[in-house]
């Protein structure tokens, strides 16, 4: 099935922007009257028809839409450190996509090493796993927050800091989040959390998780608490 990312999508037309267009005419070799299938990143799911099949901008028109298409009754936010490697985080931000995530925070902590990011890259990336997982609500990837403005933050979902010391008493993440909850998880850097900023989480309301009895990298840290929120929501 392949999917075309169109934001803007008004009065059962659209166009294509010029990567997405050059992709469709040049590349796939289709042509006026060929059916195609589109997302917006708010939930659309289309079918229309190209009508102008013009490589720069492609013009289509919807025949068909389907609204909050695979809709989760649950939101997921990860706030992660970056890592020294980029391709590692980038790594992790795609694969968290292709399993469902719905934000995404790059956590700038003491022990973070390359606060770093490349944001049109990132993007990137993340548009290019919705499209490939069949995902019509396209997941934000927030600005680079520092982590104590960040736990001061209002957030309203299940608050959980996974960590790999011993104390404060950890609990398995399963333990902590329930079915059709809203989460948030936060996930430290290669050195992990400071006991500052475990104690200082636990005072905003954080509970202290654990991701199993394997010391794990950030990046496959992350993809586990994302997988193990999605396998719980089954």
């Amino acid at each position: 099935m392949q999917i075309f990312y169109v934001p803007e999508i008004k009065d059962n037309r659209c166009v294509m922007d010029e990567n997405e267009s050059r992709h469709c005419i040049k590349v796939l070799r289709m042509a006026k009257g060929n059916m195609i299938d589109l997302v917006d990143g708010r939930g659309n799911l289309y079918q229309g028809m190209i009508s102008i099949p013009d490589p720069a901008c492609c013009e289509i028109t919807i025949t068909s839409t389907i609204r909050d298409f695979e809709k989760r009754d649950y939101r997921l936010h990860i706030a992660i450190s970056p890592i020294k490697n980029p391709e590692r985080f980038e790594w992790f931000v795609e694969k968290s996509v292709e399993i469902g995530i719905d934000e995404i925070t790059p956590l700038i902590c003491r022990n973070t090493e390359k606060p770093g990011i490349k944001s049109e890259r990132l993007n990137n990336i993340i548009v290019s796993a919705m499209k490939q997982s069949v995902k019509a609500f396209r997941p934000v990837l927030n600005k680079p927050a520092d982590f104590a403005e960040f736990i001061n933050v209002n957030h309203p979902e299940i608050k959980m800091i996974a960590h790999c010391c011993q104390a404060p008493v950890r609990k398995k993440l399963d333990q902590v989040y329930s079915k059709g909850s809203d989460a948030l998880i936060m996930i430290g850097p290669e050195g992990d959390f400071s006991m500052d900023e475990i104690n200082l989480s636990l005072e905003k309301g954080f509970q202290s998780v654990h991701l199993g009895s394997s010391r794990l990298r950030t990046e496959t840290a992350g993809i586990a608490a994302c997988h193990t929120v999605y396998f719980i929501n089954q």
